[in-house]
């Protein structure tokens, strides 16, 4: 599958509010997820049940008030405590790796010129000519040279874009008019890509501050690195105090995070390919504290990722570019000691990596009792200290 053909496969999950194999199964008209009957062996394992008001429409008041499930794989004991209590739980040998990658308000709504259908697209890229790629969804055939008018969320603002050429896998060329810096035409237009399973993907004014961390800095995710959500600065402060070194990586996480695994086996499934980089001061102190015992915490499966994927020949090294890597039993982790992580969408490959990395039998049994428990689930809801 060409990258043109897998970004529309994922925009077309997206933008659906439910759906089924990866992203979000079908909800029945009871209060569970439905098991769906798939063919696929292996990835039936990774299906669970779970009641729909556990799916966490927004965060909590004060982030660092999420409750947090800590898991020992060697005793396999679950305790139940907080995010605010991490500078209790680790320790001085341990150090947290952080994702300090920025969403970008990459979601456009808006209609079309000429007939006034509604219309909705997902900023992909601009080059240094100024022209956009996008995905659409609208009703109808596009065709070139029509307008649409993309207004922002709170109806103030508007601009147009004008479609150009449709590229391959459906994908838009289009230009803004007037033309302008991407970034900041986005700020003004853009909406924050919510996944759909919080409020069909629509944002409220609040969602611009929540769904990003407080230590993000370099733009490019359309998806926030949800663990570290629960962080505040005085949590960070705190960890600080205690001794805890934080390092940070970049994962710009994409579209492809939402692809549904249609594989028949695992090690067929082609895993989508992210950007990210670990810098040579970063992967230096890493390589140093692995070599003093400490714990490396990655905060969130995207730092995980990023880690494994620099460490790939057996020992941490510098690095910049794509990564495709597919974590998956029988996987042999290289850097990660510990795991951060939210509670993930049955069938996906992040479920599939934190049961690598926890335990299959133990890491089901902490999402039974997460369940028992009534944890809040996904991007805005509770997390999961592995270690």
């Amino acid at each position: 599958m060409s990258l043109m053909n897998l970004a529309v496969s994922c925009w077309a999950v997206l933008s659906r509010p439910l759906v089924a194999g990866g992203l979000l199964p079908i909800l029945d008209k009871g209060s569970t997820v439905s098991k769906l009957n798939f063919a696929m062996s292996e990835l039936d394992q990774y299906d669970f049940h779970l009641p729909r008001d556990l799916i966490a429409q927004n965060p909590l008041l004060r982030r660092s008030d999420a409750r947090l499930m800590v898991v020992n794989r060697a005793s396999g004991q679950i305790d139940h405590r907080h995010i605010r209590d991490l500078p209790e739980i680790l320790q001085r040998t341990d150090c947290l790796v952080f994702n300090d990658t920025k969403v970008i308000p990459a979601r456009l709504v808006g209609r079309r010129d000429r007939t006034g259908a509604r219309w909705t697209g997902l900023f992909l890229g601009a080059d240094e000519h100024g022209v956009w790629k996008i995905l659409s969804k609208t009703r109808g055939k596009l065709e070139p040279g029509e307008a649409i008018v993309v207004i922002s969320w709170d109806v103030r603002q508007t601009i147009t874009l004008r479609l150009l050429s449709k590229l391959e896998g459906g994908v838009w060329a289009v230009r803004p008019e007037p033309m302008g810096d991407a970034m900041e035409i986005l700020g003004r237009i853009g909406r924050v890509p919510l996944p759909p399973y919080i409020r069909d993907g629509e944002m409220v004014a609040e969602d611009v501050d929540q769904y990003q961390t407080v230590y993000a800095q370099n733009p490019g995710a359309v998806a926030a690195p949800t663990a570290g959500l629960h962080f505040t600065p005085e949590l960070l402060a705190g960890l600080t105090r205690g001794g805890i070194p934080q390092l940070r990586v970049t994962l710009h996480v994409g579209v492809g995070t939402f692809r549904p695994i249609t594989a028949e086996r695992l090690d067929e499934h082609v895993m989508h390919t992210e950007w990210c980089t670990v810098a040579s001061e970063t992967a230096s102190r890493l390589v140093e504290y692995k070599n003093s015992k400490k714990r490396i915490v990655a905060v969130g499966t995207t730092v995980a990722r990023t880690l494994e994927t620099a460490a790939s020949s057996g020992e941490l090294q510098p690095f910049s570019g794509e990564t495709n890597l597919f974590i998956r039993p029988p996987y042999q982790f290289h850097m990660v000691d510990a795991l951060l992580t939210n509670f993930h969408l049955p069938r996906s490959t992040l479920l599939i990596l934190v049961r690598t990395f926890g335990g299959d039998e133990l890491i089901r049994r902490a999402y039974e009792e997460a369940v028992d428990e009534r944890y809040r689930f996904f991007s805005y809801g509770d997390a999961m200290l592995i270690q």
